[in-house]
């Protein structure tokens, strides 16, 4: 049998140093030696993998996105809030959105947690966490339940975004 996993993602950046500058700041990932292509690029190092940003003109897709997992949910969730250019995307499936300002944070039947956000260039992110019960309501006070999905009844197991290796 093959094994396969992901070595990178690669998305749009409308302004490379913009988008660069994002996602070391909001997510502390580090710049990493890139080929020398003919379109400017800049790879990031993600863990054990790579975010790969390459400058072009034109919109990403508006529904593919990438997720991210955080290990300080509330510092993340701060720095995007004070980051100029990001935006929040509120699922538009559920509501309610803001509640008192605060952007939504989704808690999965699982008890994972879910925040969407657009980077600089429009991508949608996905930034996720384990578990909504260690968050600090007095920083990340907008939990919403996951309305769209049908929660598990009895013993039937949740499906994680976090996979046991």
């Amino acid at each position: 049998m093959v094994e396969s996993r992901y070595t990178h993602v690669s998305i749009v950046a409308n302004d490379l140093e913009e988008s660069t500058e994002f996602y070391e700041s909001v997510f502390g990932l580090e710049r990493i030696p890139a080929p020398a292509f003919h379109e400017r690029i800049q790879w990031l190092k993600c863990g054990d993998l790579q975010l790969h940003l390459v400058e072009r003109d034109g919109d990403p897709p508006a529904f593919n996105h990438h997720a991210l997992h955080v290990d300080d949910f509330e510092t993340v969730y701060q720095s995007i809030r004070d980051h100029g250019s990001a935006e929040v995307e509120p699922l538009p499936q559920i509501e309610p959105g803001f509640v008192d300002g605060e952007p939504p944070v989704y808690v999965l039947p699982s008890g994972e947690i879910q925040f969407y956000i657009r980077d600089p260039a429009g991508n949608l992110v996905e930034v996720n966490a384990p578990d909504a019960d260690a968050l600090d309501e007095s920083i990340v006070p907008n939990l919403i339940d996951r309305t769209d999905i049908d929660w598990p009844d009895g013993d039937e197991e949740p499906a994680p975004i976090y996979m046991d290796e």
